[in-house]
């Protein structure tokens, strides 16, 4: 049976090259404008998954991931995976690189391509986009001189890449999250991820400790923790939590069962298989 996939797109982001590393050939794969687009197809039944972006290896955490999952109806994480991410510099076929004066990007892939662009076009102006691949889209129509991004943008616009692998960091990975209506979590496989979004009761002295101490205890190690402010007022957070381990593993279950004494709310994130 084929499943309906929502994507952070457009077409040609990297979340779409991560996303068409885990779909079957039959699935059907829909690009929405934002994250928050993206997972609301799910809430609202206009896709069965949603792949958004949660973390990269450079520029950390993907805010608005987190802010969705802690907040609004339900989700719960059901996998992950991750990408190598290379930036591509991009033209039209017949555009002269000697006379880029404009390059067009999402952010995030510009502070990770700074020592290129200054180096090899100082002189450009840089001109912010939503995504990667508004970039190209944009290229296509004659918007600008050039973009960054990935070389599956360059295949779907018809655009012609001048350099390859131009980031600052030649390791940055991202962490993208399959995303789905609550039910029954994926079976345990020993190499497990448990996320969580944990709300203090009162903010005090010493309540993260006593929240760490939790994990602590019962000798579940922590390999995520993210603090996010509530919205509620200044100075209100709760934090996102990713734990090593399964729900169904005793110490993970007798961890959380701990945090239920001393916390406001807990929601559960879902456990899933960590990516190879």
């Amino acid at each position: 049976m084929s499943i309906k996939y929502a994507y952070l797109g457009p077409a040609g982001t990297f979340t779409e090259a991560a996303l068409l590393k885990i779909a079957a050939s039959d699935d059907q794969l829909i690009a929405y404008a934002n994250v928050t687009a993206a997972l609301d197809a799910v809430r609202k039944g206009e896709a069965n998954k949603a792949l958004v972006p949660i973390e990269n290896s450079v520029e950390g955490v993907v805010a608005r991931t987190l802010d969705e999952l802690a907040s609004g109806e339900p989700l719960v994480i059901t996998a992950e995976t991750t990408l190598p991410v290379t930036f591509s510099l991009m033209t039209l076929e017949n555009k002269d690189p000697k006379d880029i004066k404009s390059i067009a990007t999402h952010p995030h892939a510009e502070s990770q391509c700074r020592s290129f662009i200054a180096k090899n076009y100082r002189n450009a102006q840089v001109i912010e986009t939503a995504s990667t691949a508004a970039a190209a889209k944009g290229l296509r129509k004659g918007d600008y001189d050039a973009a960054i991004g990935a070389a599956i943008a360059a295949k779907n616009y018809q655009l012609k890449i001048i350099a390859e692998d131009i980031g600052d960091n030649t390791n940055a990975v991202t962490r993208f999250v399959v995303v789905e209506k609550p039910g029954k979590s994926p079976a345990a496989t020993g190499k497990d991820r448990t996320s969580l979004a944990v709300f203090i009761a009162i903010d005090h002295a010493g309540a993260l400790l006593e929240v760490l101490n939790e994990f602590a205890k019962h000798q579940v190690n922590l390999s995520f923790i993210q603090s996010r402010p509530t919205g509620s007022q200044l100075g209100h957070y709760h934090f996102i939590i990713d734990a090593e381990g399964h729900i169904d593993d005793k110490p993970v279950a007798a961890a959380l069962a701990g945090l239920k004494e001393i916390c406001e709310d807990i929601r559960f994130l879902g456990s899933y298989p960590q990516a190879k």
